[in-house]
């Protein structure tokens, strides 16, 4: 099944390809007024926790271990992900926004490849 999850920066422009946009970071992104972002939801519940972020602190050198802890907080939260992806299943694209500078090394990059997964399994 070709996935309809997409990764964006949220400082990057929306596009109407980007379908529904939906911000996946704890904290509110520095800079973005409300209005900018264009929101269709903000899901704090699948990010990582405070504690999983403030260690992580986006160095590349603690990726594995980020990679490592944040799977184990969704599959540990599986009625957040469930709840999450009963409201996206009918949607023809989903953007997951973070606001990292690193495009390669965030919880998005994480959380795509876990859903993508658990869709796989509920087909």
């Amino acid at each position: 099944m070709k996935s309809h999850l997409k990764i964006k920066r949220i400082y990057a422009d929306y596009s109407s390809s980007d379908g529904y946009w939906v911000l996946v970071d704890r904290l509110w992104p520095r800079g973005i007024s409300k209005e900018k972002a264009r929101l269709d939801e903000w899901n704090k519940d699948i990010a990582p926790s405070q504690e999983t972020r403030k260690h992580f602190n986006h160095e590349d050198d603690k990726w594995e271990w980020f990679q490592k802890t944040y799977l184990k907080e969704l599959k540990s939260n599986t009625t957040f992900v469930l709840e999450f992806l009963d409201r996206i299943k009918n949607k023809k694209q989903v953007t997951l926004l973070y606001g990292a500078k690193n495009p390669d090394h965030n919880q998005t990059v994480v959380l795509r490849e876990f859903l993508e997964r658990k869709m796989d399994k509920l087909q």
